[in-house]
């Protein structure tokens, strides 16, 4: 592919690593204002890059790099790799504390190094110590790579370009042994859109009942959501936002937005590639004339030439035609999608028509195609896969993730896909294994199985797996009224089952684990049906908000204390505060 030019496109910012000294204790910052990448490899490792590498040999630029330079570097890059260690500490990229950041602003600067392409990987890694039966200890093993442009300004008479390159090694080393002091003392951080970031963070401890998502993603609905394009993490906020004018993010879960190749702060909010920046790179690209869809050239711009019969191009800015195949021809020149190839049957959607067969094969299981006549069928997003080959819709495709082991103080069991609807032929199993001395609180808000399949679809709560166990409950219907019950046993195995024929909703079940001195003043408050009575009641039990201010108070009963009257009040309608004090008051003063 050839790539032009285009005029008026300001370089992209550079990275810089600033190190700075106080009272004895050095801290550093990278500081990174475009072409970032972030990438979490597991739990506890990521890798970061930060500029774009020298494309000296035959190195590829990177994702981002989306214009050339147009100006040949003075000499290779300086290239220099560190490896550093920092104990007890996770590899958890996490937002610096606001007091913190305050306090660096009294630092004052000692090194300021301008860094093309930083590339850091941070892994840990359990240490165990010999002959000791002590707790492992967390080892943060950090490897960063850095690259530093040579500057042509910088050779002068005094000083030619092995004394420059020599220089700025030597600042490029006195920096990194900078780096590596604030690193002990766990004082480097990473910048991106003004908020600074701690590289590895001493292993906090986990708080019950709140589910903590990796970097990049955040808590909607119970669920930890990675930021999609056109939007970025950002950790002060510990939100998605969307990319501002004259920005654009192409990757999900990154914590930045792109500048724009233009430069010029137009454009649309939450631009999800090049293409979307708008501004004067528009009127660049149309100044240059790409071809329009239906032709094709040498470089993708003008002069163009049309398709010749048999041929289609869908986009525009291509450098060939596609070949219908199968001998087949399209009904004129300048033909932009198979659809225009004058095929011997016509494909519904589903299908997808085969140029050596010449017949219609159904898209297989994972795939699907909406429209009629094409030659393709689209993958399904992410995880997701179809329950049947000739699938037409993305709705189709479902989560197939589902069961695992819970043990916390609060959580939730949901159906597959939900809220869409279950696969089919699906089998997932929890295990509820509550800490020591707490029982479960189980509320079914509303489910949805379809009564059709002659009990086909099937949720089961018991003891443990085998059939003759204690059973809590059962069900292969559809119940929109909530209930509430408590478990017969300490422990729940928890199966659903679905089979080939419908499908439905399913379900989202949260629980509750509570402590068990209070099972009979919890049992008592279940088994009321004025818990049940009024639509106002049920709806406390469907409402998410509300069932989690309750499953809280439940799990800790401290926690009481920090919700007001007045909000308390606001949350539930007074008859269900009524019932609720008068359960309480009766189990605590039981001979008044």
């Amino acid at each position: 592919e050839i790539v032009k030019c285009l005029p008026n496109a300001k370089p992209a910012p550079k990275a810089q690593l600033v190190c700075s000294k106080t009272g004895g204790i050095e801290s550093c910052f990278l500081s990174c204002p475009s072409n970032t990448l972030f990438v979490p490899d597991s739990e506890n490792s990521y890798t970061l890059s930060c500029g774009v590498p020298a494309q000296h040999g035959k190195a590829q630029p990177r994702r981002n790099s989306t214009l050339p330079s147009c100006t040949d570097s003075l000499a290779p890059p300086i290239k220099q790799k560190a490896r550093f260690k920092i104990k007890d500490a996770k590899c958890h990229l996490r937002p610096r504390s606001k007091e913190k950041t305050k306090d660096s602003g009294k630092q004052a600067v000692s090194d300021n190094c301008q860094v093309t392409f930083v590339n850091l990987k941070c892994d840990s890694s359990k240490k165990k110590r010999r002959g000791r039966k002590s707790p492992s200890k967390e080892v943060s093993h950090i490897t960063a790579e850095f690259e530093v442009e040579m500057k042509s300004e910088e050779v002068s008479d005094t000083c030619n370009i092995d004394c420059v390159r020599k220089r700025m090694e030597q600042k490029l080393q006195t920096a990194i042994k900078t780096l590596r002091k604030s690193i002990n003392k766990q004082q480097f951080y990473i910048q991106f859109s003004g908020t600074e970031y701690e590289v590895a963070q001493k292993p906090a401890k986990a708080t019950e009942g709140h589910e903590v998502c990796s970097t990049g993603q955040v808590l909607q609905e119970g669920k930890c959501v990675t930021c999609s394009t056109g939007t970025f993490y950002s950790g002060e906020h510990n939100q998605c936002v969307p990319c501002s004018p004259g920005m654009y993010q192409d990757t999900e879960g990154q914590l930045t937005c792109e500048p724009c190749p233009s430069n010029d702060g137009q454009g649309v909010v939450g631009a999800r590639n090049v293409s979307e920046c708008g501004g004067k790179l528009n009127l660049i690209i149309k100044a240059l004339g790409q071809c329009s869809p239906g032709h094709y050239s040498s470089d993708g711009f003008k002069p163009c030439t049309v398709c010749p019969l048999g041929t289609y191009q869908p986009e525009p800015g291509r450098t060939l035609c596609f070949p219908c195949g199968g001998g087949l021809v399209t009904k004129y020149e300048g033909a932009v999608s198979f659809q225009d190839c004058e095929t011997k049957v016509h494909c519904s959607p589903g299908h997808y028509y085969n140029s050596t067969t010449h017949r219609c094969i159904r898209c297989p299981v994972g795939t699907y195609q909406p429209e009629f006549g094409q030659n393709y069928c689209i993958t399904c997003p992410g995880n997701t896969s179809t329950d049947f080959d000739g699938s037409t819709n993305v709705t189709h495709c479902k989560n197939q993730h589902c069961g695992g082991e819970l043990g916390d103080y609060t959580g939730y069991i949901e159906s597959p896909n939900y809220p869409g609807d279950y696969p089919a032929n699906v089998e997932c199993i929890w295990n509820i294994n509550p800490p020591p001395k707490r029982r479960i609180l189980i509320v079914v808000p509303e489910i949805f199985l379809p009564i059709e399949d002659e009990c086909g679809d099937v949720l089961v709560m018991r003891k443990s797996a085998s059939p003759t166990s204690i059973t809590t409950y059962e069900t292969c219907q559809t119940y929109e009224r909530p209930i509430a019950f408590t478990s017969r046993s300490r422990k729940l195995w928890i199966q659903f089952k679905s089979n080939e024929g419908n499908s439905g909703k399913g379900f989202q079940v949260p629980y509750v684990t509570y402590d068990e001195d209070y099972q009979q003043l919890i049992e008592d408050i279940v088994r009321d049906g004025r818990l049940y009575a009024s639509e106002n009641h049920q709806e406390i039990l469907k409402d998410k908000k509300l069932i989690k201010a309750l499953f809280d108070v439940l799990a800790h009963p401290q926690n009481y204390f920090k919700y007001t009257a007045q909000e308390s009040k606001e949350m539930f309608p007074r008859s269900f505060i009524k019932l609720l004090r008068s359960k309480v008051s009766r189990f605590l003063r039981p001979y008044k």
